[in-house]
């Protein structure tokens, strides 16, 4: 066995599969540098990523299926569970061993696995999309800080993007410790890294705007205004609205 160990990047993860298929691996195992295991009698490999390489592969993909399944594949790596590395590269042999359209065989384990996993971090991306909440620093500046349980932020951004272009914004992913800028003047999204090593509440309570707590409690009155006791359907809120993703909505605060 050969391990081959990649940068975390989807690029990178492409380059490994380029390399698999260069170097005629029979029994391939892809994972994140850093996570290998010293396995006996497998070597490891450390693979550089190469964006020519990964878009040959990708290329290849596309000549073979359709955009919904190249979107699947993208999606699922976004998930970030245990092993979809080598889940993806399955799925990846299957579709270029087959002379046909494969992407519809979900007897095939990998295009239903791929599938489900894809479906999972769409529904992720929906909720975000619904569920952030930007809050006011300094006079012209909005903050938004998430923990999704997949990686949503690079699939999430078009849609801010979009809907606020006159504003700057950061969201936060805090679990992952990275965030998205879109920068107003110049249209351009950017990947930031901030230092919260000062206390993350004291460090909230003194960069947020005044003007911010007047606002939210004005978005928290309304909905008790417009909130009917005797319609209450707790059962189907949570449906729509599951619990942990109250953290974010300002009327539950």
């Amino acid at each position: 066995m050969t391990q081959y160990s990649y940068d975390g990047s989807f690029a990178g993860l492409l380059t490994c599969i380029f390399e698999i298929y260069d170097r005629k691996s029979s029994d391939p195992d892809i994972v994140r540098s850093g996570m290998t295991d010293a396995l006996i009698f497998s070597e490891t490999m450390e693979v550089v990523t190469d964006e020519v390489k990964a878009e040959r592969v990708w290329k290849g993909l596309k000549e073979k299926v359709s955009e919904k399944t190249l979107t699947a594949i993208y999606w699922a790596f976004l998930s970030e569970l245990k092993g979809i590395e080598n889940s993806i590269y399955l799925l990846v042999k299957y579709i270029f061993s087959s002379n046909e359209n494969v992407e519809s065989n979900f007897g095939n384990e990998y295009v239903l696995l791929i599938t489900q996993i894809a479906r999972k971090v769409g529904r992720e991306k929906h909720r975000f999309e619904a569920f952030v909440r930007f809050e006011l620093i300094g006079t012209d500046f909005f903050y938004s800080p998430v923990d999704p349980d997949f990686n949503v932020l690079p699939i999430i951004v078009p849609h801010f993007k979009s809907r606020y272009p006159a504003q700057d914004w950061i969201i936060y992913d805090t679990k992952r410790k990275y965030g998205i800028h879109y920068d107003k003047e110049t249209e351009q999204i950017n990947e930031v890294l901030i230092d919260f090593s000062d206390d993350k509440k004291e460090t909230s309570d003194f960069v947020f705007e005044p003007e911010e707590k007047y606002y939210k409690d004005l978005w928290r009155n309304y909905f008790k205004s417009v909130n009917i006791a005797v319609r209450k359907n707790t059962k189907l809120h949570l449906k729509h609205v599951p619990k942990r993703y109250w953290k974010y909505l300002v009327e539950k605060q």
